[in-house]
């Protein structure tokens, strides 16, 4: 099973939109995973519209009909794997307080930062896909791909270059 994590993508801003190459990753999918910072439901719904099951959590900077829609945090299951999703997850050295906070996971993703994270932490994946709009302070923009089989885990971070 193929899944794509974006996260913060704070559309629609201006003529900010997706890159090409995220939105062909997208499409690809088996599930789409949005960490947080959808920022407008008309977004998830044009995610929603590509193709594959979008599950999502809120962001902090969401519209307020989205975080009457979404959940702070979920766990879902692909692969035979269970993924574990929350936008804000808390200061640095987070990797043993997001292990704890989902016991049971195979991978725990989250958002905030914009700074991508792939990281084996004991049992757990920890990941942070960055944003594949806005870098921030990351090198920079980025996406993950998961492939799941049989509850194993491979992350790839895909990274775009500067403009859309």
């Amino acid at each position: 099973m193929r899944v794509a994590v974006i996260s913060d993508t704070h559309l629609p801003r201006g003529a900010r939109r997706l890159p090409d190459a995220c939105v062909e990753e997208l499409r690809a999918a088996d599930l789409i995973l949005h960490v947080g910072d959808v920022i407008a439901a008309s977004v998830l719904e044009e995610l929603r519209a590509l193709g594959p099951p979008v599950e999502a959590v809120q962001g902090n900077m969401d519209e307020p009909t989205l975080k009457a829609e979404l959940p702070v945090e979920r766990v879902v299951e692909a692969g035979g794997a269970r993924i574990a999703m929350v936008h804000i997850a808390g200061p640095a050295a987070r990797e043993e307080r997001l292990a704890a906070r989902f016991p049971g996971c195979d991978a725990v993703v989250y958002g905030h930062t914009h700074v991508p994270q792939v990281m084996r932490h004991r049992d757990a994946w920890i990941l942070n896909p960055g944003s594949p709009t806005e870098r921030r302070r990351a090198p920079q923009r980025a996406m993950l791909v998961l492939e799941v089989a049989q509850g194993a885990i491979e992350p790839r971070l895909i990274t775009f270059s500067a403009g859309p």
